[in-house]
This record gives structure tokens, C-alpha cells and sequence, in this order.
């Protein structure tokens, strides 16, 4: 069965959207209530066999990446990351326009994620950047930034897709902020199958003495130690 598009927004409602803002402000991360049935975990990640759904796979062993497969949708999304994307955008919005006014920044998304994507089509970012990934016993992947061009929305959200402990050990989400005159500090977290976890693309506020400035913030994938991860992750901003 597809996940509908008032399907995706029941589910999205479920979460505590203030304490998810708020543990956001700390640590750069933060999960969301389930938003798949495993079920619907399982259907989306056996698209993975379906290389004409994808416009591309990048093997991150090859580009020095770290270890493992993704692969990214064509335009063509199927329906439930469709809904999703679209359930999900206007819960964030308020975080990200908040984030924007603290650090000085413009804010440039409008309340439409249609016309969000279209300005980024308009200054040239227009590939899909919505990615179903793979990961195999010893594969991990290297802390980065998912920033395709100057168009950037500044959270995106990691839905697992798998069971942790069950169908794969080890693999857990990795967060590094890179603290001014300190040691980076990092987190890991398990992700629960179905469940998301919010996580910002580039850096997050830090209140300082003299006002907010920008923690700077990388993710990545801890090795896995057995079995197979899949997760999907669903960015609000396409690419060049």
C-alpha cells in the first residue's frame, strides 16, 4: 500500500514539533515520531533493484567517500518519498527561518516547497537530490556536507529503513560539530526503523558572548559491523 500524501502528514503531525526544535538547537539533531510502517520500510528499500528509478549511483569507495552505495532518484519520486518530502518541509520551515534570523542570514524559502524547487531550478541546481542508500557488512561513509550549490535549505531528515540490532549491527548516524579554539565534539545515534532523524546540512546557532554565530556541523555512517543498512534521505534542496 502507498503512503498517501494525508497519510504523510498524520504521521508527520505526531511528532513534538517544539521539542524536536529544541533538542535540534543543541545538538544539530534530532528524531522524529515513525513516519513508515516496516512494511513500508521494506517496500522502499527493495527500489534499490530498480536502477531505472535512479538517475545515478555513486560507489563511495571509489570517490574516497568511505565504503558502500547510494543511489539518486530521478525527478520521478516514487509516491510515499514524495509525500514525505512534502509532509516534512513545512514542519521545518519555522526551524530553518528561525536559525536564519539568529545568525543574520537571508531566508529565502517560501512557504511552497514547489516554489522553493523552482528557484533552485532557476539558478541551476536541477538534478534530484533525494538518496536511497546501501550499506554492507564494513561499509561506512566520511563525515560531510550534503551542499549542491548556493541554493541550500539548512535541515534534512534520514528516515531508516532497516532494523537496527536485528538486521544490521553497527552503522549508527554520526554527527561532528567543529567547535572554535575546542576539541569537535561528536554524537552517534542509532536510527529506529521508520522513525527520521532531522539533522542539519551545514552548521546549526551557538549562542556566544557576543551574540549567535555558526557551529559548523559534518555527518557521516559509523561502520557496520553486520548485515545490510538501507536509509533514505530526504533533502529539501536539489542539486547542480
Amino acid at each position: 500500500m502507498t503512503l498517501t500524501p494525508d497519510q504523510a502528514r498524520e504521521r508527520a503531525a505526531d511528532t513534538d514539533w517544539a521539542a524536536l526544535a529544541a533538542e535540534l538547537d543543541v545538538h544539530g539533531s534530532a528524531p522524529t515520531g515513525p513516519l513508515l510502517t516496516p512494511a513500508e520500510c521494506r517496500d522502499l528499500a527493495a527500489l534499490y533493484e530498480k536502477p531505472e528509478l535512479f538517475r545515478t549511483t555513486v560507489d563511495m569507495a571509489r570517490h574516497r567517500f568511505g565504503s558502500g552505495e547510494y543511489r539518486y532518484f530521478t525527478h520521478e519520486l516514487p509516491a510515499a518519498v514524495s509525500a514525505l518530502r512534502a509532509a516534512l518541509y513545512p514542519r521545518l520551515l519555522p526551524v530553518a527561518r528561525d536559525w536564519a534570523a539568529r545568525l543574520g542570514r537571508p531566508a529565502p524559502w517560501p512557504d511552497s516547497l514547489q516554489d522553493w524547487l523552482a528557484a533552485c531550478h532557476a539558478a541551476g541546481q536541477d538534478r534530484s537530490a533525494q538518496i536511497l542508500l546501501r550499506y554492507g557488512e564494513g561499509d561506512w561513509n566520511a563525515l560531510h556536507r550534503d551542499v549542491f550549490g548556493a541554493m541550500l535549505f539548512p535541515l534534512q531528515v534520514v528516515v531508516g529503513l532497516d532494523a537496527y540490532g536485528g538486521d544490521y549491527t553497527g552503522g549508527e548516524f554520526l554527527m561532528v560539530e567543529q567547535r572554535p579554539r575546542a576539541q569537535s565534539r561528536g554524537t552517534a545515534t542509532a536510527l529506529r526503523q521508520g522513525h527520521g532523524l532531522v539533522f542539519t546540512t551545514r552548521d546549526r546557532p551557538v549562542r556566544t558572548r557576543r551574540g549567535w554565530s555558526a557551529g559548523a556541523m559534518r555527518h557521516g555512517v559509523s561502520t557496520v559491523r553486520s548485515g545490510r543498512r538501507h536509509c533514505l534521505g530526504i533533502v529539501f534542496h536539489d542539486a547542480s
